[in-house]
């Protein structure tokens, strides 16, 4: 992530990572070689800080890097609002379907009927699905991506901070703790897995909401860049 922050053409010291509590907030501290600011906060509130210091300091390039739990449970009233602004940011949201630094409870994106700790008869709430959302609450960058690819990761990050308004990189993150996706992500021959996970194709119109819409009704996981308004 590093040398993608450099590929912005900014000083190191002229980026800033915002993250919430979480494994998530971690990245704050991982980050090797010249460090970039950093912003620990609270729980859900990632998006007010990184409003914060674009008021502040507005030619700064912040990235929040938040989870599935706090960012789309607690934190989800501040997608709208920012969205709406198209605040000039980018969010690296990491999906692992659970709350993994808190021992397992199911979150947003637990899928329906899965026993966790906090759901021990299973969970009765449907599934949120991030990308559709994104595209609802107006967001004018939205990629998909997976943790088990880095490199076209890290190239679907750049995208997003080369984008003059607010983007949304969701990624599918495996926890291998409480939820280990792995397989059913990237699928197991062996085992007769089929992937979930698929290529956004190269003739996909990223300019229209609608193809966007479309796309993200197809199921599993697209790997790409969904919209760009």
């Amino acid at each position: 992530m590093i040398n993608r922050l450099e590929e912005t053409g900014r000083p190191i010291e002229n980026n800033v990572v915002v993250a919430g509590i979480g494994c998530s907030g971690n990245l704050v501290h991982l980050l090797e070689g010249e460090q970039p600011y950093g912003f620990h906060g609270i729980h859900g509130r990632t998006l007010p800080v990184a409003m914060g210091v674009k008021m502040a300091r507005p030619e700064l390039n912040v990235v929040v890097v938040a989870g599935d739990g706090d960012f789309l449970s607690i934190g989800g009233e501040h997608i709208a609002p920012q969205a709406a602004r198209n605040l000039n940011i980018t969010a690296v949201i990491m999906d692992n379907g659970v709350y993994g630094l808190t021992k397992g409870q199911s979150s947003p994106t637990t899928q329906m009927g899965a026993v966790t700790s906090s759901t021990p008869f299973g969970k009765i709430e449907e599934e949120l699905d991030p990308l559709e959302l994104y595209l609802t609450l107006g967001v004018s960058f939205i990629a998909s991506g997976f943790s088990g690819q880095p490199r076209v990761l890290a190239d679907l990050i750049q995208q997003g901070m080369n984008h003059q308004g607010m983007s949304m990189i969701h990624v599918q993150s495996p926890c291998v703790t409480y939820n280990d996706t792995f397989q059913l992500i990237k699928g197991n021959a062996k085992e007769g897995i089929a992937p979930s996970l698929w290529d956004v194709p190269e003739d996909h119109d990223s300019s229209s909401k609608q193809a966007a819409y479309n796309l993200v009704q197809q199921g599993g996981l697209p790997v790409g860049v969904i919209f760009q308004g």
